[in-house]
């Protein structure tokens, strides 16, 4: 929405809008941009009655602005509605979809078209280090989009992907998550059913070949498909050569990348921009310039911090798998530093107690875990809501030194206090964690003061 925002006013519209929770890098960046963000919902912040009324997905009826916006009949539209009918109807439009790794691979792609010199329209769900911003739109013929599976709108419970018209469709993986608007697996493997019904004959979807809840979605005789992986009957496959000084090497159909990145999941989101651009018609020499120069996004294990040998990374990963993934990634970059994660449980789906035995796994693969108190708890019946106690007696019996801090500036505090040479700590949210990211750093700051680089 921030970014769209922006492009928006790029293009010559007056924007505005609306949160009650507005956070760095996103909060930082629209102020950059000189748009205007009032806290909170009145009416009152329409000064003037707006030509269009863009509605985000996390409004519902009771609203203060949404019930003013019905009551005078004003135009209102969701955010993916604007997208297909502004930007998207008429473009060779590349949707990358999937549980995880959506706006690596996107922001991949972008990049690879972009140095080939096609300047494509794109929009990403997070700030992409190798551009300005999380969105462009341009007069090119291509745009690549993050396809997202969450819900449109109060108005519209379809998936966000299903508006944005995919000539190529990519299935990066699927997994049960939104446990607030998803029943089950099923039901997501539904809805990414019905976004691959939606590419043309003339398109091509490309699949994680390696994922067995994508497989039931394949059989489908109305476009062609390729699949990919890092192993198995794929047509693309990925062959690891060394991975080494946050550098990994692959060989994709006897040509070889290098890559700014680390962990298997990392090379799934390359090889899938690989294999995208290829088809897309962009030159092999271009592709691997284009990876060698990628710089990935914000909160994508980005480091934040560094204060003599203690690193600090901050991480988006909010899902039992991310979140494992992340870890295990961090493991092989250094594998003998102390391993400490602060997790805030904050997404709809962690914030409930159906993936807890996933997430306990999960955050086991640190030496020390800090938890902060589940969001919005008191929405949440006891018998839903994530059980702390019982992952804090997981943890601490599979080895971990965890406990649960609900203060952000105590939780600073005792990491800085605790904090030796050679630590790694990453801050796992999808949200501000209550500042604790701003708080850490000036906390190891204060004890490190001499060493300190950013």
């Amino acid at each position: 929405m921030a970014s769209c925002a922006a492009a928006m006013k790029e293009r010559g519209y007056q924007v505005s809008g609306s949160d009650d929770s507005v956070y760095p890098p996103m909060s930082t960046f629209l102020a950059e941009q000189g748009i205007t963000i009032h806290q909170g919902y009145d009416p009152a912040h329409f000064s003037t009655k707006p030509d269009w009324v863009v509605i985000g997905n996390a409004l519902s009826r009771g609203n203060a602005e949404v019930e003013h916006v019905l009551a005078n009949k004003w135009i209102y539209l969701s955010l993916p509605e604007l997208l297909r009918e502004v930007f998207i109807r008429g473009k060779r439009s590349i949707v990358v979809t999937g549980t995880h790794g959506k706006s690596t691979t996107t922001s991949l792609i972008a990049w690879i078209l972009d140095q080939a010199g096609w300047n494509p329209s794109y929009l990403i769900g997070g700030l992409p280090s190798n551009f300005s911003r999380g969105a462009r739109f341009t007069d090119s013929e291509w745009i690549v989009l993050e396809g997202d599976e969450y819900d449109t709108a109060f108005f519209d419970k379809r998936s966000k992907f299903i508006h944005y018209l995919p000539e190529i469709g990519i299935v990066h993986n699927l997994e049960f998550d939104h446990a607030d608007i998803f029943e089950d697996l099923g039901a997501v493997q539904k809805t990414f059913s019905h976004f691959i019904r939606l590419i043309p004959s003339n398109g091509l979807l490309l699949a994680n070949g390696s994922d067995p809840n994508l497989q039931p979605l394949l059989e489908v005789p109305f476009c062609p498909i390729r699949r990919y992986g890092l192993g198995g009957k794929q047509d693309d496959i990925a062959k690891v050569v060394s991975s080494e000084g946050g550098t990994t090497r692959i060989e994709v159909s006897g040509d070889a990348y290098e890559l700014p990145m680390f962990g298997d999941h990392n090379v799934e989101n390359a090889l899938a921009a690989i294999a995208c651009a290829r088809h897309a018609g962009v030159a092999v020499q271009v592709i691997q310039q284009a990876l060698r120069g990628f710089k990935g996004l914000r909160r994508r294990q980005e480091i934040i911090g560094r204060f003599g040998d203690i690193t600090v990374f901050d991480d988006f990963a909010h899902h039992p798998t991310a979140i494992a993934k992340t870890l295990q990634s961090l493991r092989e970059q250094f594998p003998s530093a102390r391993l400490t994660a602060l997790f805030e449980p904050r997404s709809n789906t962690t914030r409930r107690r159906v993936l807890q035995q996933e997430l306990i796994q999960a955050l086991s693969l640190a030496d020390d875990v800090l938890l902060g108190e589940v969001a919005r708890a008191s929405l949440l019946s006891e018998d839903q809501r994530l059980h702390l106690p019982t992952v804090l007696e997981a943890l601490n019996q599979a080895g971990c030194r965890a406990a649960v801090m609900a203060d952000p500036q105590e939780m600073a505090d005792k990491v800085a206090s605790s904090a030796r040479a050679g630590d790694v700590i990453v801050i796992l949210s999808n949200g501000g964690f209550g500042g604790l990211h701003q708080r850490l750093l000036d906390a190891l700051q204060s004890r490190f003061e001499d060493t300190a680089v950013s």
